[in-house]
């Protein structure tokens, strides 16, 4: 049944491709021209035929069209327009090279759905930022971060202030996809969240999918974010950097040969860690990182490329725990251009994060990691003018190390043990089509099949009655099973194996050309899950893959939204509603143990989620003062009900909070270019507090107070909101020297706002009394930083 479903997508869009054998096809690559660096997301439109297209993630476009003469007009955020006659009597290719825009008072720096093209285009829930826009935004401790602009977006939000990750649309931190040269990135934070692993230096570009989401990418259940690296200027060398109070950079890139190929490296250091070190503070925390790219270009058709990233957190709070952790990966890739009109991108890519944790009154070193194997193979297929094809096939094979364990010292009771490490292979064939059914209808639609197989070797538990966690019901409470025995599996035996269809859908109706109304479906599948207990002191993360007791989760979600452009694209509005569920959503039982756990099926259920909202955007694209207002309202739940009519489930089976429920989020993002020597930017956020649990009472057992808790989440942290302001100063912005330098003012948390990252509850020693204590991280953080290029 799935391969009929998948010849007949198949067979459908060639019979389509039929119509196009009487036309010519423009195709070729579109680059900087001062450095040769590939432009994705160039728009080229013909105005003759009102035929749009725009280049892929590697700068590749094509467009079929009759024979005929023609205006071609290439346009780009950050780039000056190219408007160029052609005469199309045979397949031509054609390669553009864009030069930049100067620093005009009035450059547009936010990329929006300004055009008819993207208004009509079939895609949704996507946002797409210029690291010219980002470079606007304050800098927190003058430190350009991505993931702060990706935060000021609809629907997007975090946790809480100091928590790693973000939360797109209700939906958990590890449900994100987050690639980076297509390799993934596990956990994107630095310093508890105040830096993220990206070095803004060395990003090309990024986009950030929230629903529609195509069929090439899966996996996960909430979004992805789609990130590439420069590639490196291959007709000159340049050094650029900058030097702050907290942190460091410097980049590095030129010709291997030129005009042919070339290379970026990229480096970050932080060094806070010395200065309390100087004022006799026993706690350090330090962060590094490493960006590394090379590419090639063998002929016009042929072109590889070798990237990487190693990237280490530190911490130690001397007197009770310390903690470290980091991703790294490798890609290989090569681009071939088959013919005129069909490309291809093939990508092996080795990936790894491990995370240790040392907790010193216990005396124990634990360390989890999990690695990644990924093969990526993928086409683009233009079959005519009305008709893309993307299809392609995505191998991955996973290693899980749940925990080695070792004691710190000699005086510690802990045992040295390895936790049995286990082992999953997840495939992937999709396919999808971007197709023109008139001048005002637009859809993309596709079908991904994703296949999931637990490998040996491992000693799997088996329980009675299948249940790994067990009801009593004279405490009315949930408890571990017993294992009854152990089922052996020889290496890469198959234990137990998943298999899902994946549908996507997403459909524009152009009113006329500047707005238009979209909507979109896609199922998705998530089979690595994180465990993780983000409420502890010292929080966890563990990747666990699905089993027999954890089911993989899968999404279904649907999205109605309206796009409409002003004053010919001065200023856009986006207004997109969304609802989304959830099966199989794993849940904590009550005092679930997480470190060290040999069997973690024992403290885990199976529930489900969901998630439903109202997003706003009004952005101003043009002028001195640019910048955008986010809203949204939404709702993020979670329950997990009883397997039985005798088990209450988890709170009483009932609908509660998720922990990242935020039933309000705003955002006021703004940039001012004052004049050509100075221009600011400030972000002003709010945010209804986390769901969290209060105790409602307390009891003594044994000479010793208990708290009693009531239903889960019905409490909230207080509101989280700050302001943030940067300033940027160019001392000499006409001069025509190499050396190019400025400085970033920035205050963050300008009135020193003492957000809450959780609240404690405690025991005043001198009344007696029971006391709540916010727990703050950050208050007003001011910081200067000098950016230097030549």
């Amino acid at each position: 049944m799935r391969n009929e479903i998948i010849c007949t997508l198949l067979f459908i869009a060639i019979s389509f491709g039929a119509y196009s054998q009487e036309k010519v096809t423009l195709s070729g690559v579109v680059t900087i021209k001062t450095n040769t660096e590939t432009i994705s997301g160039a728009g080229i439109f013909i105005p003759e035929s009102r035929v749009s297209a725009a280049t892929n993630a590697y700068g590749f476009y094509a467009i079929t069209l009759p024979k005929g003469e023609y205006t071609i007009i290439v346009s780009c955020v950050g780039f000056e327009n190219i408007e160029e006659h052609i005469s199309l009597e045979e397949n031509t290719k054609k390669n553009f090279s864009m030069l930049e825009k100067s620093k005009a008072l009035d450059e547009v720096v936010i990329k929006h759905n300004g055009s008819a093209s993207n208004i009509r285009k079939p895609e949704m829930s996507v946002h797409k930022l210029s690291i010219s826009t980002i470079k606007k935004m304050p800098a927190v401790m003058g430190e350009v971060d991505i993931l702060k602009a990706i935060l000021q977006l609809p629907g997007v939000s975090t946790a809480q202030e100091g928590a790693t990750g973000f939360n797109v649309r209700g939906g958990s931190v590890d449900g994100n996809l987050i690639l980076l040269d297509e390799a993934v990135v596990y956990n994107t934070s630095h310093l508890f969240g105040f830096f993220s692993v990206f070095n803004a230096d060395v990003i090309k570009d990024l986009k950030l999918y929230k629903g529609g989401i195509p069929a090439n990418f899966g996996g996960r259940t909430s979004a992805v974010l789609d990130i590439y690296q420069k590639e490196g200027n291959n007709k000159e060398y340049h050094l650029m950097g900058g030097v702050g109070a907290v942190s460091s950079r410097l980049l590095a890139e030129g010709p291997i040969v030129k005009d042919k190929g070339s290379f970026v490296v990229a480096g970050r250091t932080s060094y806070a860690h010395l200065f309390l070190k100087l004022a006799d503070n026993p706690n350090a925390v330090s962060f590094y990182d490493l960006n590394a790219k090379l590419n090639y270009k063998v002929n016009d058709n042929n072109r590889v490329f070798l990237s990487g990233y190693f990237g280490k957190d530190k911490m130690d709070f001397s007197n009770f725990f310390s903690n470290n952790y980091g991703n790294s990966f490798f890609n290989l890739r090569w681009n071939h251009i088959f013919s005129k009109n069909f490309f291809s991108n093939a990508s092996v890519i080795y990936s790894k994060y491990d995370y240790g944790l040392k907790i010193k009154n216990v005396g124990i070193d634990w360390v989890s990691d999990i690695r990644n194997h990924n093969l990526k193979y993928n086409f683009n297929h233009l079959l005519s003018d009305k008709l893309v094809l993307n299809y392609g096939v995505n191998s991955i094979y996973y290693q899980f190390n749940p925990g080695t364990i070792k004691p710190m010292d000699a005086t510690s009771p802990i045992n040295a043990d390895q936790i049995e490490k286990k082992y999953a292979w997840e495939n992937a064939l999709y396919i999808s089509a971007e197709q023109k059914l008139t001048d005002k209808i637009s859809l993309n639609y596709g079908l991904r099949y994703s296949n999931f197989q637990r490998l040996g070797e491992q000693n799997v538990n088996t329980y009675a009655n299948n249940q790994a966690v067990v009801f009593n019901p004279g405490l009315q409470i949930y408890e571990k099973g017993t294992p009854g025995g152990t089922i052996h599996y020889n290496k890469n035996k198959r234990i137990i194996g998943f298999g899902n269809l994946e549908p996507r859908l997403a459909v524009s109706y152009a009113i006329n050309d500047n707005q238009s109304i979209k909507a979109s479906y896609n199922r998705m599948s998530q089979y690595i899950h994180l465990i993780s207990n983000t409420a502890s002191v010292s929080p966890l993360d563990i990747w666990a893959p699905s089993d027999q007791y954890l089911k993989p989760e899968i999404l279904d979600q649907v999205a109605l939204g309206y796009f409409r452009n002003f004053s010919s694209g001065k200023y856009a509005l986006e207004t997109e509603a969304f609802y989304k569920k959830i099966k199989n959503k794993a849940d904590y039982i009550d005092g679930a143990e997480l470190i060290a756990n040999e069997a973690l099926e024992q403290v885990l259920l199976n529930g489900e989620a969901r998630a439903y909202g109202l997003e706003l955007m009004l952005k101003k694209n043009t002028g001195k003062l640019t910048g955008w207002l986010s809203y949204t309202l939404s709702r993020a739940m979670q329950r997990t009900p009883g397997r039985n009519a005798d088990e209450p489930g988890i709170n009483n089976g009932e609908w509660y909070r998720a922990n990242y429920d935020k039933t309000h989020n705003l955002s006021l993002t703004a940039a001012y270019q004052l004049t050509k020597k100075w221009s600011f930017g400030g972000i002003f956020s709010y945010q209804t507090g986390k769901a969290a649990t209060y105790p409602i009472g307390k009891y003594q057992y044994q000479g010793i107070t208990v708290a009693n808790y009531g239903a889960r989440n019905v409490n909230s942290l207080p509101a989280y909101h700050h302001l943030d302001l940067s300033a940027t100063y160019l001392p000499k912005p006409e001069s025509k020297k190499n050396w190019k330098s400025e400085w970033v003012f920035s205050i963050y948390n300008v009135y020193n706002r003492g957000n809450a990252a959780s609240v404690m509850f405690e025991q005043n020693r001198e009344t007696g009394l029971s006391e709540a204590n916010r727990m703050s991280i950050f208050g007003i953080i001011p910081g200067v930083t000098y950016n230097f290029r030549f």
